[in-house]
């Protein structure tokens, strides 16, 4: 790419964004964000598709197929290193939650 100035703006945020990631207690902080949309996102779709009782199967096997994925991306055996840590952990931490508020769901309506 060319050395242009907005070229050099964009990277120079992008590294104070992920500077300010660095700290411990920022990174928790957004972590848990990220938990409780899970939740947010897991509740949403048990509500929606409760609602639409055609769609129980196929939103089923999209959410079986999606929490795979991101377990696929998170615990292979690929150096952590190598790859967007932060972003691997959210997209987790994401996942635990929708998965936990199905979970939950679950044992509240005795199914």
């Amino acid at each position: 790419m060319q050395n242009t100035r907005l070229n050099r703006f964009t990277d120079a945020i992008a590294q104070q964004t992920l500077q300010w990631f660095r700290n411990p207690w920022r990174r928790i902080s957004v972590l848990l964000i990220s938990l409780f949309f899970g939740f947010f996102l897991g509740v949403a779709i048990a509500t929606i598709v409760g609602q639409v009782g055609s769609w129980d199967v196929s939103v089923a096997f999209i959410t079986l197929l999606v929490t795979e994925w991101i377990s696929w991306l998170s615990y292979r055996k690929v150096s952590r290193s190598e790859i967007n840590s932060l972003g691997l952990d959210l997209l987790n931490s994401l996942k635990i939650g929708m998965t936990y508020s199905l979970f939950l769901l679950a044992f509240l309506l005795g199914s």
